[in-house]
């Protein structure tokens, strides 16, 4: 941006800015009442080797709190990291974690102490300036929508300047008011945060219901006054009688993927799509980005993705692992990468959607989970032990019907968790409306209160 532009773009900005306050509050600086990024020369003469918190991005919680669960000696983190130390305010400054609201106050801190990321602007309040209040000032509305306008870089390296948190007017009352406010703000948010994760805990039991009705559907059928049979498997128990189980192997082909990097020589190449792992979701593909490799044409024909196909990663989360998804030919000509399966049912006896759904079953996840390969969160399979999956196999119009069936009752399940995500994103605004009007003396909480 250059100087013009940028001033306009300041002049627009601090147009925004309160320049008085209805409650009477004076209208302050932050630089004023807080200190911006602390010097960490204060640490000058303390031993090498105390133990401090280390914090990463990542252990940054949206609308506050710190994970707290890392700590190494000063020595490692003194000169390269950000310093803070407890009752500082943290606010993540780099897009889209200062527009999403990371940021907290810190304390707990090992030896009081705390190193993190560089993309963290730390505010040290003033004996004039309540830790708390400071902290709900830096996630209310006006400092991060201000504040995203005054960022600089391109791209996912905009980043909030130190300038703009040291010059960020706002009104600021008496210190007994401000710690008033953050009692109320802490009050208030509490219940909105006790609604919320009872929201979420409402959304984990309709996906558990749905998984339910889906496992059993494709285990146990649509009739529950059908004879049953054992189906010969522990945890799978009985399934209906006129259902046969079949190896994967006998009802479908296998085709492994592309691997990269090869030397084709003096080969002509042609350029295709291909899918990697990262396109292969948990109930979903994510097509937004699609890589080209380039292969000889009978390499191209090898690895080709057919409609129908049902798609596979070896390895990811243990409890991930066996999801399938099927593909619909959403990119002509697309191959894939060597850690995607491609089980093509026999479609005279395999609805492709059927084995999607068996492999989604807590039938499909017990196989993987007892016949993979485990670390600590990974777990991977081989194409051996997925042909030999066991599947319940119903007649095919029988699959049609059970599908239909899982359609409309996912369908239901599905409604039902927009309505309540709906709900928690209305009480996330709610939320940061609440914070917003409280830290502006929109609110009374001596009424409130009262």
């Amino acid at each position: 941006m250059n100087a013009a532009a940028n001033k306009h773009s300041n002049k627009a900005t601090a147009d925004a800015w309160p320049s008085e306050s209805s409650r009477g509050w004076p209208v302050l600086r932050l630089r004023f009442c807080a200190t911006v990024n602390p010097s960490r020369s204060e640490l000058n003469g303390l031993p090498e080797d105390t133990e401090v918190s280390f914090v990463p991005m990542e252990s940054v919680c949206e609308y506050g709190g710190l994970r707290l669960d890392q700590t190494k000696p000063l020595a490692d983190v003194s000169t390269g990291y950000t310093y803070f130390r407890d009752g500082d305010v943290v606010v993540a400054k780099i897009t889209p974690c200062f527009e999403n609201g990371k940021g907290s106050i810190a304390y707990g801190l090992t030896s009081g102490l705390g190193f993190g990321t560089t993309e963290l602007h730390v505010l040290r309040p003033s004996p004039r300036l309540d830790p708390a209040f400071l902290f709900y000032l830096t996630i209310s509305h006006p400092f991060r929508s201000i504040g995203a306008a005054h960022m600089y870089g391109a791209g996912g390296q905009k980043r909030v300047p130190d300038d703009f948190v040291r010059d960020f007017r706002h009104p600021i009352p008496v210190l007994d008011e401000q710690r008033a406010i953050a009692a109320f703000i802490n009050r208030e948010t509490a219940r909105i945060d006790a609604l919320i994760e009872k929201k979420r805990r409402q959304i984990e039991l309709l996906h558990e219901k749905r998984a339910a009705l889906i496992s059993h559907a494709v285990t146990k059928g649509l009739d529950p006054t059908a004879p049953m049979k054992d189906s010969g498997i522990e945890w799978l128990g009985q399934v209906p009688a006129r259902w046969s189980m079949k190896r994967l192997k006998f009802i479908s082909s296998l085709q492994t993927g592309l691997t990269l990097g090869k030397k084709y020589g003096d080969e002509e190449l042609v350029a295709r799509p291909y899918l990697r792992v990262a396109n292969v979701q948990d109930g979903y593909l994510d097509l937004e980005t699609i890589t080209e490799v380039e292969v000889p044409a009978r390499e191209a024909r090898r690895y080709e993705l057919e409609a129908g196909d049902v798609l596979m990663t070896e390895g990811g989360d243990f409890d991930k692992l066996g999801r399938g998804y099927v593909w619909e030919g959403q990119i002509p000509g697309c191959l894939h990468q060597n850690h995607i399966f491609a089980v093509r049912p026999d479609t005279r006896v395999l609805n492709p959607h059927f084995l999607s759904a068996v492999l989604t079953s807590s039938h499909g996840k017990n196989y993987f989970t007892s016949t993979s390969q485990q670390t600590t969160n990974l777990a991977s399979t081989n194409s051996t032990k997925l042909r030999s999956l066991p599947v319940p196999l119903p007649p095919l119009a029988e699959q049609g019907d059970i599908l239909e069936w899982v359609a409309r009752s996912a369908g239901l399940e599905e409604a039902m968790m927009g309505k309540v995500s709906l709900s928690i994103d209305l009480l996330r605004e709610y939320r940061t409306a609440l914070i917003s009007a409280a830290v502006t003396g929109k609110i009374d909480v001596r009424q409130e209160a009262g």
